[in-house]
């Protein structure tokens, strides 16, 4: 199963997990399976631009990348403001 680690602030709204295993075949797949998903995505099924995903530690660019069984995947909530 691929796992999924998101930073404290998501963990904290996943009710204070920051694990998670999956055995979902894709990363949209894996992500859209958390209790977050609705944080993560916006209403058109879009990934919200400041998250930032690695699969075992590379940046992806999107989230339709497969996923092994050995996988990670790592969340980063990127901060903005001003």
């Amino acid at each position: 199963m691929a796992v999924i680690l998101l930073p404290s602030l998501l963990a904290r709204e996943a009710g204070g997990e920051g694990r998670f295993e999956s055995d979902a075949s894709t990363v949209r797949d894996a992500l859209q399976g958390l209790p977050i998903a609705d944080l993560l995505f916006d209403e058109r099924g879009t990934l919200r631009p400041l998250v930032n995903v690695y699969v075992n530690r590379e940046q992806v660019d999107g989230v339709d990348v497969s996923l092994g069984s050995d996988d990670e995947v790592r969340l980063v909530a990127a901060v903005a403001g001003g």
